[in-house]
């Protein structure tokens, strides 16, 4: 449309521009990112500091581990926005070796856990993931949920009265503040404001400083003073091997979580073989080890938003600066808003849908009690792995019972001289366990046709047993026909039959 003064001048809204757009939500991501890493930073203090106690080291072992952990992984891992650092799963494993041979020697083992696992990553041990079934992975998320919370009950016992109304105004804002705006992560508007209020009105309430020293310098390259022997080799590598294994399936529980909440996927063996790298790394710097952090993870990603490496990577520079440049001001952070973002983490962590009656009436019951079982080994050793190893072999013999319930023989004469034995199901060594005894060796007549068409063979143990019905009918002067097998469970049969050593 012209007017008198030329063509008419649309005003121009900088947000319909792509690029403009682009630099907001990137600006809005950076900030996100960054608050995010602020608040796992403060977060993790006081967790690094009772690490430390578990493995028997100074608090500043465990702060730089801690540190090192989380800046390595943020470059080298393979799960974005995961959080790694000073765990209580790894101190538990290491502390007899600091109990008993020293700091030098923790390190040295720290530093060969690291290379075991990156050893075991490129081996596939990622690839084991798949077989934890989602039972397994709804406990271990509600295990986390008790132990975060339980975590926090040593700071609500015996300490100033004035300690449960800040609990209680911190997680009144950290329910209603997300309501109202998120321009600023509401743990750290509560880590803030509580600490405001203790040092305005001079509260006594336990603060971060009453945890442990803080470091006064930088971490700095350490090597171990230990004997370079095998007698070294061969007294360190158990608890290596027992650390790298734990850390390995901790993170990798925690990777596959976070990959479930923000529904993207990521590189396990990568993940894997980046806490290797990170725990090399760690040691080198004097460092207790680490693996990934579920809770500061839980508080990451799904209550502050985090969904880049930059989060993980701020963590711990900010961490490096809080207590190494501002070790004064963090130590006057009360723990009772550490305790109150803590208590907001579990009960977002927890799946609730899981345990609603209705769900629970709908769900198998062997489905209900594999997650009972990882929770309840979890919760009971306050170790995450244990609870889901103990999980996963729960699944896979209620897994072995059910299918082994699902075999069937049925027997037809075909003739006079002749009998079939149509047998249904897959056969392995649970299903196949007891198939010896439904056969009638004595009454059936001189020929006898086993077919298993509408069955498959997955393992030796079957073979054996067939192999001992065989031997049974020959004893009676009677021949065995097996028909119907193709593919693998046919070449299975052909190749080990026979050969297994005798009568099952």
């Amino acid at each position: 449309m012209n007017t008198p003064h030329g063509p008419e001048q649309v005003p121009h809204d900088p947000r319909t521009d792509v690029s403009v757009r682009f630099a907001l939500r990137s600006t809005a991501r950076l900030k996100t990112e960054l608050l995010a890493g602020l608040v796992v930073a403060l977060a993790l203090i006081p967790e690094a500091i009772a690490f430390s106690v578990i493995a028997g080291v100074d608090p500043r072992v465990g702060l730089f581990a801690s540190v090192t952990m989380a800046i390595t992984i943020a470059i080298v891992g393979g799960r974005p926005a995961m959080i790694s650092a000073a765990t209580a799963a790894v101190a538990l494993v290491i502390a007899p070796v600091s109990e008993q041979y020293g700091v030098d020697h923790l390190i040295a083992t720290v530093i060969l856990g690291g290379i075991f696992q990156v050893l075991l990553s490129f081996l596939g041990v990622a690839k084991l993931m798949r077989f934890v079934p989602r039972s397994v992975m709804v406990g271990f998320v509600n295990s986390l949920a008790i132990l975060v919370f339980v975590a926090q009950i040593p700071h609500l016992v015996d300490v100033p009265w004035m300690v449960y109304p800040l609990v209680a105004a911190g997680l009144l804002v950290l329910v209603f503040l997300p309501k109202i705006t998120e321009a600023v992560p509401a743990p750290l508007v509560t880590i803030v404001l509580l600490t405001v209020v203790t040092v305005a009105f001079s509260l006594n309430v336990p603060d971060v400083a009453d945890q442990g020293e803080l470091p006064e310098s930088l971490p700095s390259l350490f090597f171990p003073d230990v004997p370079l022997t095998f007698e070294t080799l061969r007294t360190l590598a158990p608890y290596a091997l027992a650390m790298a294994l734990v850390g390995l399936m901790e993170s990798l529980m925690t990777a596959k979580l976070v990959d479930d909440i923000t529904d993207t996927r990521s590189d396990k063996t990568r993940e894997g073989w980046g806490q290797g790298i990170a725990n090399i790394v760690t040691g080198f710097f004097g460092g207790m080890g680490g693996c990934a952090v579920v809770g500061q993870t839980m508080m990451n990603v799904k209550v502050s938003g985090a969904r880049t490496r930059l989060s993980t990577l701020a963590a711990g520079v900010f961490l490096l600066i809080l207590v190494v440049a501002l070790g004064d001001i963090v130590g006057l952070v009360p723990m009772a808003a550490l305790v109150a973002v803590m208590i907001m983490v579990s009960i977002a962590t927890v799946d609730w849908h899981s345990v609603h009656p209705r769900t629970l009436r709908l769900m198998p019951l062997s489905e209900t009690v594999v997650m009972v079982v990882t929770v309840v080994a979890t919760v009971s050793t306050g170790n995450l792995a244990i609870g889901v190893s103990l999980g996963v072999l729960t699944a896979m013999v209620l897994f072995a019972r059910r299918v082994a319930h699902m075999t069937t023989v049925e027997r037809t004469l075909t003739s006079d001289d002749t009998c079939t034995y149509q047998v249904t199901g897959e056969l392995f060594w649970a299903s196949s366990n007891d198939l010896v005894f439904q056969f009638d060796y004595v009454g059936d007549p001189e020929n006898v046709v086993v077919d298993l068409t509408a069955a498959d063979i997955w393992d030796a143990s079957t073979v054996a047993t067939f192999d001992a019905i065989q031997q049974k009918y020959a004893a009676k002067g009677k021949t065995v026909t097996i028909v119907g097998l193709d593919g693998a469970s046919l070449e299975r049969l052909r190749r080990l039959s026979g050969r297994l050593g005798g009568e099952n």
